[in-house]
């Protein structure tokens, strides 16, 4: 199954923190599965390191590093991901969710998140 991940679930799970259940975890590292990591949560992640909103253990280096050597991807940002964010209800006002949800809904896969606002998008949440 492909899966895309919500930034606070990739920075959960490089870190080993505990807010991450064990059943999401299980299904994260299942070798049957296919997690996809989108370009919005790594620009999201650039911009709160940048701005001093957000402390990780690890350097962005290493975070690209590490879900390079994966089997992890990323998923890139397209033209229709872009475009179906213009189609999107104003219900969730954070653009970096917004692109996730997009690519989520585009792709046709489910989004792992603990926010339960994405389920209003019509999302398959995990």
């Amino acid at each position: 199954m492909r899966i895309l991940i919500d930034t606070h679930i990739l920075i959960w799970l490089l870190h080993g923190d505990p807010q991450l259940s064990v059943d999401r975890r299980e299904i994260l590292i299942d070798p049957a599965n296919s997690v996809l990591i989108s370009a919005a949560s790594f620009w999201e992640i650039a911009i709160k390191l940048s701005r001093g909103k957000l402390t990780l253990a690890k350097s962005i280096e290493e975070i690209f590093a590490e879900v390079h050597s994966s089997t992890s991807s990323i998923l890139a940002i397209e033209p229709r991901h872009m475009i179906h964010v213009s189609k999107l209800p104003f219900l969730h006002k954070d653009p970096f969710d917004r692109m996730i949800i997009a690519q989520a809904i585009v792709e046709k896969i489910p989004l792992m998140s603990t926010d339960a606002d994405f389920g209003h998008y019509g999302v398959t949440l995990l």
